[in-house]
């Protein structure tokens, strides 16, 4: 075997090893993606476990604000439904405005404040809201990673002929300006 051969064979193997490595970084990114949103999958669980308590709750003091309950249960149902991830960050989005309304109208009842129940469920939302803002932040790191890899040169080659592309982040859409304060639990 002459030596250009060897060194043609050499250069083949170390294209096709890099082309290996850059496609499995990209599985390797996507599945952190989605098991960075599993985390968010949880964290969503327990607010939409924890939403009709706080409605229960609330009912009893606030019957003439039904329409705000209403999208509250329905925002929440919405959110239950959404299938994709995409679909998912829209409907969590939607409820977390509702969210936001519910609490605007929760001030107009001391006596409601005051309630053990509500109190404790507050704390309880307050407590995943926070979780949920981190492993937000962590899924869109993991959005991120995966982007960069997906845009850049040369694995946005491997990724357009493996179906891999550009993911969307968990960002609090339209409503950023409302959801950028924290939530106040005033007593």
């Amino acid at each position: 075997m002459s030596t250009a051969i060897i060194v043609v064979l050499g250069a083949i193997l170390l294209v096709v090893i890099m082309l290996v490595s850059m496609y499995n970084s990209l599985v390797k990114l996507r599945n952190n993606r989605e098991n960075a949103f599993a985390d968010i999958d949880v964290q969503l669980k327990q607010r939409h476990d924890l939403i009709p308590q706080l409605v229960s709750t609330v009912k009893g003091y606030a019957a003439h604000e039904k329409e705000t309950l209403d999208r509250v249960i329905s925002a929440r149902n919405g959110a239950m439904q959404a299938q994709s991830i995409g679909d998912k960050i829209v409907a969590e989005n939607a409820l977390t405005s509702a969210l936001s309304g519910l609490k605007v109208t929760l001030e107009a009842y001391p006596d409601l404040k005051a309630n053990q129940n509500f109190l404790q469920l507050q704390e309880e939302i307050s407590d995943v809201e926070n979780k949920l803002s981190s492993v937000r932040r962590y899924f869109n790191s993991a959005t991120k990673e995966l982007n960069n890899k997906v845009q850049t040169f040369p694995s946005n080659i491997i990724a357009g002929m493996f179906g891999f592309r550009k993911e969307m982040m968990f960002d609090l859409g339209s409503d950023r300006k409302t959801l950028e304060t924290a939530p106040q639990i005033n007593f």
